[in-house]
């Protein structure tokens, strides 16, 4: 039997090596906790700032007035979107089809150009696990006494500091339930009803839903959705390039690693300007090191770049060891701002909010639909006219009373039986019942096509719907 031997060869990608991967706990193990040490820099200001602008403004839109409704309401009860002066119905759908498209070839568009910013600053998952970490630290303390802690046996006074954590977390997670129905459900009402014990059975569990989703992502799960179940981390591969900006390690400076006295030139001591302190990986949510290289599970935040940058300032040297940067920038090379599929996602994201703001303009303020009787083709009224009926459906999409005029065209002389002036209110639809009545003897054929038309009592717009009308065969 041969004894000769196969050499064996690590093929293990650079960006992740178990052999000498300093992460923060194993990130393929979702029970492993990640401590997460506060970071404090430029980027951190502007992603606290931008994270409880966006809070507030989340919490205030459902209590903003518009006349006599919610400014903001998709009202899935009565069908219709209430949008300040607008209300959309489901025949407007399309707009909110474009709307996605919209939101898509943005999201394209700004991952492209900047990476995974929208996962770093303004993703609900990473504002609210930020938020919850911010109240773990006050409560428990930093992530190293944390961590010490919880290794120890649990003291009646951190029983109560965590149980303290804890309700202050599902506050926050059912204040989150409440916010996010309210943009279903009038928010007035749903809090009185829901604090009466009034409130009907479905708008209740989707509140309880909520909270208790807010409080598991935000509370337990954190970065286990941005690694595991996110497929936007999956996908986000085929849009970046070499001129992506990513939160990158500058290799070239930062190696060989290692600790040295504050004032001692790294240069004589065959060392880079890494100290290797391992701040990146302390504040990183998703437990990287970003020295290993790109990782599909960095989210762009930023922390890593301002405690490094603190680093570099306590030990005197040039910021920017971890930064903002590009791949091409990394090797040396010039980064293309202006490349083709920037401007092609670029340039379908202005076609597309082109052509919404052009849909919203041609929305009309009323609609009208037109029901022939099912049951009934015609008939023959007493006074020898041949009868057709119909239900007209009116619809006022404005946030004002409105009188309309109806009439039809297509036939000579006919009689109309019911209302030909009616007034809507907001948001109401109509069902106006009503006939049509015709001398059989001037009907040129068995079927002849008319228009309803309706007009509004200033003149302003017109809506035709075509129908049908049959005499006696």
């Amino acid at each position: 039997m041969s004894q000769d031997k196969i050499d064996i060869k690590d093929v293990t990608p650079k960006t992740y090596n178990p052999k000498t991967h300093k992460g923060n706990g194993d990130r393929f193990n979702p029970s492993n906790r990640i401590y997460v040490r506060e970071s404090k820099g430029t980027y951190q200001k502007l992603r606290r700032y931008g994270g409880w602008f966006l809070l507030l403004l989340f919490a205030l839109i459902p209590w903003i007035p518009y006349g006599e409704r919610q400014a903001i309401l998709l009202d899935i009860g009565n069908q219709q979107f209430n949008f300040f002066g607008t209300t959309l119905y489901p025949q407007d759908l399309t707009l909110l089809a474009l709307l996605f498209v919209i939101a898509a070839f943005g999201l394209f568009f700004i991952t492209t150009f900047l990476g995974r910013v929208w996962c770093g600053y303004l993703c609900p998952q990473t504002v609210w696990t930020f938020m919850y970490i911010w109240f773990e630290e006050k409560l428990e303390g930093s992530a190293n006494k944390r961590r010490k802690q919880d290794s120890n046996k649990l003291t009646a006074n951190l029983a109560m500091r965590k149980t303290i954590k804890h309700i202050a977390w599902f506050a926050i997670a059912l204040a989150t339930g409440f916010t996010f129905v309210g943009y279903f459900v009038p928010m007035k009402q749903l809090v009185i009803d829901f604090f009466t014990f009034n409130a009907n059975f479905w708008p209740v569990f989707w509140v309880m839903f909520f909270a208790i989703c807010t409080y598991g992502n935000a509370g337990w799960m954190r970065s286990i959705m941005c690694i595991h179940m996110c497929p936007y981390a999956r996908f986000q591969s085929a849009m970046f390039d070499k001129d992506t900006f990513i939160v990158g390690y500058d290799a070239k400076r930062g190696e060989k690693r290692g600790p040295r006295p504050r004032k001692a030139d790294p240069k004589q001591l065959g060392l880079g300007d890494c100290i290797d302190c391992d701040l990146c990986v302390q504040v990183c949510p998703t437990g990287i090191d970003i020295r290993d290289g790109l990782q599909y599970e960095c989210i762009n935040c930023g922390a890593c770049i301002d405690a490094c940058d603190n680093t570099m300032d306590r030990m005197g040297y040039e910021k920017g060891l971890i930064s903002y940067t590009t791949e091409h920038r990394l090797s040396g090379k010039s980064t293309k701002v202006m490349r083709p599929k920037l401007l092609g996602y670029g340039a379908v994201l202005l076609v597309m909010i082109g052509l919404f703001f052009a849909q919203i303009a041609a929305v009309d303020p009323a609609g009208m639909s037109v029901i022939r009787d099912r049951n009934q083709l015609f008939r023959v009224n007493s006074s020898g006219e041949v009868e057709n009926t119909y239900t007209l459906k009116v619809i006022n999409k404005t946030q004002q009373v409105q009188e309309y005029s109806l009439d039809v065209e297509g036939l000579s002389d006919v009689s109309w039986y019911g209302k030909q002036t009616i007034q809507v209110q907001p948001g109401e639809v109509l069902n106006l019942p009503m006939s049509l009545g015709a001398d059989p003897d001037k009907l040129n054929s068995a079927i002849t096509t008319i228009q309803f038309i309706l007009t509004d009592k200033s003149n302003e717009f017109t809506i035709e719907v075509e129908s049908r009308f049959i005499k006696k065969l």
